[in-house]
């Protein structure tokens, strides 16, 4: 009888090779997030997410054409020792040696009392990874961020921030030189992955933030997104492609048709060239 894990990774390759691995290969090409010789810090945050990443990427470690190492990293930011535990076993399950660091994050929220707790958490736990990166030397940060992601934050920061802007696959560091973030996962649809875990069996946490188990986060950028999620989900029922024009949109931007835009800190305007 083959092994959980093997059946995991089977799962990903043969069920799932559409849905998921296909697409995890062909952002990992078309916006060439690994390059020959990377040393990819890969970050798992404990969730569903994370954990796909991590086997998708020991999958082409060990499969693909490209050379590269990989770390496998938690950062701790004062999980309770229920949800630690958690992390541990599913590591274990599906064989990923994780290397685990911890970080005072949650006890600083705590005392800040910050009206945007999850911002300055997501800024907090940035920090501490591009730091995190720099000492095993890795040039690049793997994260776990998804097709839904991508498309729920441009409608965020159209909505409530006024500007059309996204998740890109890949960015430079401004503070931390020489270290790149990569989004393997970014044309993986969020329903893909669940139907992925389910089909394993498995089980991960989800927001282990305190103050989310507390219900001291009330209409912050969480409650926003769920906005979000749920009118696409409203607007897939009579427009079922609604969610790829989105995406698709932020590759089509027709610059002749807009009023303006902004590129290194410098503003223009449909009337430059009128």
């Amino acid at each position: 009888m083959m092994e959980k894990y093997k059946e995991i990774e089977r799962s990903i390759i043969k069920k799932y090779r559409k849905e998921i691995w296909a697409r995890f290969v062909k952002a990992v090409k078309d916006y060439r997030l690994i390059e020959e010789n990377d040393n990819i810090m890969v970050c798992l945050s404990g969730g569903k997410d994370s954990f796909l990443l991590a086997k998708c990427i020991q999958e082409l470690a060990r499969h693909g054409d490209v050379q590269f190492e990989a770390r496998y990293v938690v950062m701790d930011p004062g999980y309770n020792n229920v949800n630690l535990q958690y992390i541990k076993k599913n590591a274990e399950i599906l064989r990923i040696p994780i290397e685990i660091f911890k970080s005072d994050i949650f006890e600083v929220l705590n005392k800040t009392q910050a009206k945007s707790p999850c911002y300055l958490c997501a800024r907090m736990r940035r920090g501490h990874l591009y730091n995190k990166a720099l000492e095993l030397g890795c040039n690049k940060i793997a994260l776990g961020h998804h097709f839904d992601d991508v498309i729920e934050t441009t409608l965020l920061s159209m909505f409530y921030g006024a500007e059309v802007k996204t998740m890109l696959p890949k960015l430079h560091s401004d503070n931390f030189k020489g270290v790149d973030l990569i989004r393997p996962l970014y044309l993986v649809k969020e329903m893909n992955i669940i139907s992925w875990v389910n089909y394993n069996k498995l089980n991960f946490i989800n927001c282990a933030c305190p103050l989310m188990e507390n219900k001291i986060v009330g209409e912050g950028i969480n409650s926003k997104r769920q906005e979000i999620k749920d009118l696409i989900k409203f607007l897939k029922k009579t427009h079922k492609d609604i969610d790829n024009n989105i995406f698709k949109a932020l590759d089509n931007i027709n610059l002749n048709c807009v009023l303006g835009y902004h590129k290194d800190q410098k503003r223009h305007t449909f009337l430059d060239d009128f």
